[in-house]
């Protein structure tokens, strides 16, 4: 199609060199849909993924309870009515394996496979300009060269595990949300510590208290969690979704969050009587789901005393749950408004601190010092025996799986250099100084902040109209303007500035990466406002962009 060679080596054959026309980084949802979308031009495409099998944040984080708290119905992809009409969601969200069930029925509904290399990390990528094209090296001593590359490496993809000191004196065994055995873990029985009370932690810890003999949780910061209200889905309610799906789908691209089905709010919450908020909010905690609560007010994101309202609420709540009062206002959160920072969603999160085999135990007031062959010690105190220990601490999130990459222009310097003061984009899409490199739902775009797979499909689309556009007029490259380019991050912190957002310690600024810019990643001016400056972009010859014959 852009006059490159086929393939020609054997499939995972070290030390060979072949050509494609388009590399594809990872095998998640983004890299599958890449892979069809691409495919569909008539491109050949070759996809390269580090895990032993597909399916990216669905494949690695296989922790106890892990479920997606954007509803099932929801959360697929949308690009083939067949497909959304004939797969079951067997409730109302959907669980870990669940999820890769379906992410692998979609590669083999579509034939995805035969282009993926499993087992194989990338560890650099250099672009000759001279060339016009992009040369990756992986682990296995194999290089592609194309003129396009597609980095679909995923938002949550690069685990945290904190350098404890004597974390390998440890004679117990230890995990990480994020890399989980695939055979899973029998705690049944065990004297167990976890680190961590983001959604993750909120999500396993019910399940592992229910397993062990004694659980230990150590909490550096509480987090709002709403009760997900999860059920098998409701027979009625799946025939009359399946029935309005392209509508609903259509109209999702309208939202702020990129799912439809919640009436838009029409009053700020200081508009309203005391009495009046109080019986909403009653009304969304019994309804469950996050983006429902964060819409019961225009102005829940925006304006301090509204959020306090809603944030007082949740925590009123946690003190009528939670027996203990110590325990309680340890687990009910005052450092960050309500929704800054990962609103979560729990099965009976906090029904378990009334378990007798469970403890909290703050960590901020009493920092961890080092993880000690029994168990751990922090700065007044020793805690243990442990038989394990699991870690739910997050990840290098919206820019960790890039930077670990060696991407950079012939000698010129790696992408991770030209982000040391945090990421820079042009709409989440592509970087000024790296041609024909685009990226799924990068940092500077709603990614995070919206239906994840609904961006996916959404930067995949303009991807390929994009690659589309430059095959019908004679291009060969494109490239982010710089001058565009900060105009956008100048925005992406204008609306960011905006709201509340920045009250808050959390991963959507690297708060919880050692050495990591306090930059804030996601944009957060809405999906349906941000579809329609991408949508001008490419209506206008791909203004902003730099496009070479």
């Amino acid at each position: 199609m852009f006059d490159t060679a086929t393939e020609t080596a054997a499939d995972g054959q070290a030390g060979t060199q072949r050509h494609c026309d388009a590399i594809v980084v990872g095998a998640g949802l983004g890299g599958l849909y890449a892979l069809h979308r691409l495919r569909g031009l008539g491109l050949s495409v070759r996809v390269f993924e580090a895990g032993s099998d597909i399916g990216g944040t669905w494949f690695w984080n296989r922790y106890p309870g892990a479920r997606c708290d954007v509803e099932s119905m929801e959360y697929s992809y949308s690009f083939s009515n067949d497909l959304q009409q004939d797969w079951k969601w067997p409730e109302r969200y959907g669980t870990q394996p669940e999820i890769l069930r379906y992410i692998n029925h979609v590669a083999d509904r579509f034939d995805l496979r035969r282009d993926i290399t499993l087992n194989t990390r990338v560890r650099a990528a250099r672009f000759d300009r001279e060339a016009g094209l992009w040369t990756i090296e992986t682990d296995r001593g194999e290089r592609v060269s194309a003129p396009f590359c597609v980095m679909a490496s995923g938002n949550l993809s690069t685990p945290r595990v904190p350098d404890f000191k004597g974390l390998e004196n440890f004679r117990g065994k230890w995990y990480h949300t994020g890399l989980w055995p695939q055979e899973g873990v029998d705690f049944t029985g065990q004297r167990v510590a976890v680190i961590g009370t983001g959604s993750s932690g909120v999500q396993m810890i019910p399940l592992v208290a229910a397993q062990a003999d004694q659980l230990t949780v150590f909490q550096r910061t509480a987090n709002f969690s709403l009760p997900a209200r999860n059920a098998p889905l409701d027979p009625a309610r799946e025939r009359a979704h399946k029935e309005q799906y392209e509508a609903r789908r259509r109209a999702a691209l309208d939202t702020p969050f990129g799912i439809a089905g919640h009436p838009a709010p029409t009053k700020a919450a200081w508009e309203v009587s005391e009495e009046e908020r109080e019986r909403a909010f009653e009304a969304k905690w019994a309804e469950g789901g996050s983006i429902s609560f964060l819409y019961s007010y225009t102005d829940l994101l925006v304006n301090k005393e509204s959020n306090d309202t809603a944030a007082e609420f949740v925590r009123q709540k946690i003190r009528a749950i939670v027996r203990n009062p110590a325990t309680a206002e340890l687990l009910a959160p005052k450092d960050h408004p309500i929704g800054t920072k990962r609103l979560c969603l729990d099965t009976n999160y906090y029904e378990t601190y009334n378990r007798n085999n469970v403890a909290l135990v703050d960590v901020r007031a009493d920092p961890i010092q080092e993880i000690t062959a029994t168990g751990l010690r922090t700065r007044d105190r020793e805690y243990g025996p442990f038989d394990a220990i699991a870690f739910a601490t997050g990840f290098d999130a919206m820019t960790g799986a890039l930077r670990e990459i060696d991407i950079r222009v012939a000698d010129g310097p790696a992408l991770a250099e030209e982000w040391e003061a945090g990421p820079r984009t042009n709409l989440g899409l592509m970087v000024a100084g790296f041609p024909n490199m685009f990226i799924i739902t990068g940092p500077g775009s709603p990614s995070v902040k919206t239906q994840m797979i609904l961006a996916i499909e959404q930067h995949t689309d303009w991807i390929a109209d994009c690659l589309s556009h430059l095959r019908a007029n004679g291009y060969r490259q494109i490239e982010a303007e710089p001058a565009a380019q900060e105009a956008w991050v100048r925005h992406v912190n204008e609306v960011a500035d905006s709201t509340l957002y920045p009250l808050a310690n959390s991963w959507y600024t690297g708060a919880n990466i050692p050495g990591k810019p306090r930059v804030f990643m996601p944009y957060v001016g809405g999906f349906a406002g941000y579809k329609k400056t991408c949508d001008a972009v490419a209506a206008n010859g791909y203004e902003g962009f730099a496009l070479r014959r």
